[in-house]
């Protein structure tokens, strides 16, 4: 008799019970639990909005991601790879926010993903504003002495703080470095726009970060990019993957806070995930999804498309 073939239809793609990511099990975020489900990588949701400069509904980025990625199979054909099969993926659920308190918030996240690290799994965290990579870092840093970090974005994310506050979406870079993170291994892709301040621009030359602007993917391409990205922050533990849905232009991804005109095409942002996740990576994010800003998926589905690309990259798909 035939086997079985998980990945062919069987009805209504988005039928049947709903709630995960990909419909993978579910495990909390206890390094025992992953570890005897022998998962390589978790899913773990942190739908906070607290810092946002411009529009909010970034918190409802966690589910929406998980609602659209009942229309992927885990299989690419071309690459003839299963992304389920390579990394026995379960969804660690969200974080418990504390509504009005990043602080929190964000210890709560910094110890889940801490144990999905502990368990053996890659953290595959779903923003959420990019605030919610601050506790990611912060794990990470508990477990690697030397990470490497790369950012895909349109904004630099450099400043010191916003009004005060330390915990802003504005913020990751900074907060990464007073984690630990050397500067000097760390790559910050795609920037461009209007939005960059000069404070954040002369942060980065302080502190010897490295900037690959959007300017220059153009001219040279993205295969340059993430060599020379790789060749930076991977000269250490490994790389934590930080990737801003507002990085891609406006008319791919309009549900996000602050839309980009003239940002990425969704292939440049599939290219650029796939060679910065095709050595390994040592965690990863998606952010600044916000399902309220934009009529259609079409930016969840982006933001569920590149999540998978970066696990199924990470776990040797390409190879």
């Amino acid at each position: 008799m035939a086997a079985t073939d998980s990945t062919m239809w069987s009805g209504l793609l988005h039928g049947g019970l709903a709630g995960s990511f990909m419909k993978v099990p579910y495990v909390p975020p206890r390094a025992s639990e992953i570890r005897a489900a022998t998962a390589k990588a978790a899913i773990y949701g942190l739908p906070y909005d607290g810092t946002n400069i411009s529009r909010t509904g970034t918190n409802g980025g966690p589910r929406q991601m998980r609602d659209v990625s009942c229309m992927s199979t885990s299989y690419h054909a071309m690459y003839d790879f299963d992304v389920l099969e390579a990394t026995n993926l379960v969804d660690c659920g969200d974080c418990q926010v504390v509504l009005g308190n990043a602080e929190t918030t964000f210890a709560r996240a910094q110890a889940d993903i801490s144990q999905i690290i502990e368990g053996g799994a890659l953290p595959v965290v779903l923003g959420g504003e990019h605030s919610v990579t601050i506790p990611a870092v912060r794990a990470i840093k508990e477990h690697y002495a030397d990470p490497g970090f790369i950012l895909v974005d349109t904004h630099l994310d450099t400043a010191p703080d916003v009004g005060g506050e330390l915990l802003s979406h504005c913020c990751p870079v900074t907060r990464a470095v007073d984690a630990g993170f050397d500067p000097k291994k760390m790559v910050l892709l795609a920037i461009s726009g209007w939005m960059n301040p000069r404070t954040e621009l002369a942060y980065c030359r302080e502190h010897g970060i490295t900037v690959i602007w959007l300017e220059e993917i153009w001219e040279h391409g993205t295969r340059a990019a993430v060599d020379r990205a790789l060749a930076i922050a991977g000269s250490g533990d490994g790389v934590y993957l930080s990737f801003d849905i507002d990085s891609l232009d406006a008319g791919y991804a309009v549900g996000t806070c602050c839309p980009t005109p003239g940002g990425l095409t969704s292939r440049e942002a599939i290219e650029l995930t796939r060679g910065i996740a095709a050595p390994g990576l040592i965690g990863f994010d998606i952010v600044e999804v916000a399902p309220t800003l934009d009529p259609t998926p079409a930016s969840a589905l982006l933001g569920n498309r590149i999540a998978i690309e970066a696990m199924a990259f990470h776990a040797g798909c390409g190879r």
